[in-house]
């Protein structure tokens, strides 16, 4: 009998309870700007291209999920790490090695891009609304969404702000969810396509193609994921330049790439899920054009049931409300830097009245979109051709500031990463020019 206490787990003991517990909860912790970017590029018109792809295609664009995952990751991370060795955001890193020009044509052309982005992400929550809430009117809700986030933006501290958007994330397990509640679904079918590469020669393929690339490699994660970097140290109280610079330790970059490699697969799960999910309901019952993420949404209602259907509208509502301070506050960060402007969420409003006009401006140009007659997709069109534009053009300035040993140190790229660094670039290149192309 002692023998048998002898063995028996002490079940009862809350310490051990503590114990199992201790290292998700310091895995949590350490997550940060690196999770809430990869979370904010699965926005609502991220959602629509993956709805589209899903349901036109079904499941012969999954491939594209292991593809597009090293090359998101290893761009956010050398972002993050010009962040945290440089101790700038990535606009003033521009401004200091580089010629005024392309620094402003980036910041402005980034600005046009977010603020249409910005405006039919607020359409696409709206709708949402009115999916869950028939009642709802449109406009106010456009209007209701846009005074939240820019609420948030301008009145809360920066720590307060961060938890909030790290917490957001979560509300992407819902496509997860919701793909899995898709009866009979033929799972064989799945993983063959995931690894089995498809190619169409034609223009409709080029632009999707383009569109995929460019909602999962995207200018404003760039400036996001550098500046909220730098956010953080300042939070962790290093306040200048030369400290942020003189304290960058092995610890600190092992922690951002745990952060930002999390950021990314949950971004590119959530692209699998969408894109199965569509896939096995709405291309299989003929149901190929999706044109709005909230159009999606209400699709799979008859096929997938009420839970797939109201998870994947409520998620929808989420992610805009996270993806839309990303898109406004990187297009503030990237123009405040390049005009020498005091910036930085974790000042308070009189201490950086242009960064925080900026991002009103932003934000408002966004919501007029819904009241000038621009559609909510062409409006997606143009910014997918925007940032085809200015992507290649900041990746490569990134890569050449990250494989500069001058700047970056011991923290320099390796060869490797640069010669994947280069070929994003290239890769985007040709993606942006295909899009310009294919819709000439």
């Amino acid at each position: 009998m002692a023998k048998e206490l002898e063995g028996t787990p002490p079940s009862d003991d809350p310490s051990s309870y503590r114990q199992k517990l201790k290292k998700p909860l310091e895995f949590w912790q350490n997550l940060g700007p690196g999770l809430t970017t990869g979370a904010s590029d699965d926005d609502p018109s991220g959602i629509t291209t993956y709805s589209q792809t899903g349901a036109h295609y079904g499941f012969k664009i999954l491939w594209m999920v292991p593809f597009t995952l090293p090359f998101m990751a290893v761009v956010q991370e050398m972002c993050a790490r010009i962040g945290l060795v440089t101790g700038r955001g990535l606009a003033a890193n521009i401004r200091k090695h580089f010629p005024r020009p392309v620094l402003y044509t980036c910041a402005i052309l980034l600005f046009i891009a977010n603020s249409f982005n910005l405006g039919a992400n607020l359409g696409a929550m709206a709708k949402a609304s009115q999916l869950i809430f028939p009642s709802l009117n449109f406009g106010f809700m456009v209007c209701a969404f846009a005074f939240v986030s820019l609420f948030f933006q301008v009145f809360s501290s920066y720590q307060q702000y961060a938890k909030y958007l790290k917490w957001l994330a979560l509300v992407l397990f819902a496509y997860i969810f919701s793909a899995l509640s898709v009866p009979n679904l033929d799972w064989g079918e799945v993983v063959r396509s995931t690894f089995t590469v498809h190619i169409e020669w034609n223009r409709e393929f080029v632009i999707l193609i383009c569109a995929l690339l460019g909602t999962t490699i995207s200018p404003y994660l760039f400036f996001w994921q550098t500046s909220q970097e730098v956010e953080e140290e300042i939070l962790a109280g290093k306040t200048s330049i030369a400290q942020r610079v003189k304290e960058t330790t092995p610890r600190d970059i092992k922690k951002m790439r745990t952060d930002v490699w999390s950021g990314m697969i949950l971004s590119n799960l959530v692209m699998f899920f969408i894109m199965v999910a569509c896939g096995a309901t709405l291309f299989v019952s003929g149901q190929t054009t999706i044109t709005t993420a909230a159009d999606a949404a209400n699709a799979l209602k008859p096929f997938a049931g009420e839970t797939a259907y109201l998870l994947f509208a409520f998620a929808i509502i989420g992610t805009g409300l996270l993806s839309i301070p990303v898109l406004a506050g990187s297009s503030s960060y990237a123009i405040s830097e390049s005009f020498g402007w005091r910036e930085g969420l974790y000042r308070r409003l009189n201490k950086a009245k242009a960064f925080y006009g900026v991002i009103a401006a932003s934000t408002v140009a966004g919501l007029l979109i819904n009241f000038v007659g621009i559609d909510p997709i062409k409006a997606l069109i143009y910014a997918a051709v925007l940032n085809g534009i200015v992507a290649p053009v900041v990746l490569f300035l990134i890569v050449l500031i990250s494989s500069n040993r001058r700047i970056m140190g011991e923290w320099v790229n390796t060869p490797v990463r640069s010669a994947l660094g280069w070929f994003i670039a290239v890769l985007m290149t040709l993606a942006g020019g295909g899009a310009i192309w294919a819709l000439i």
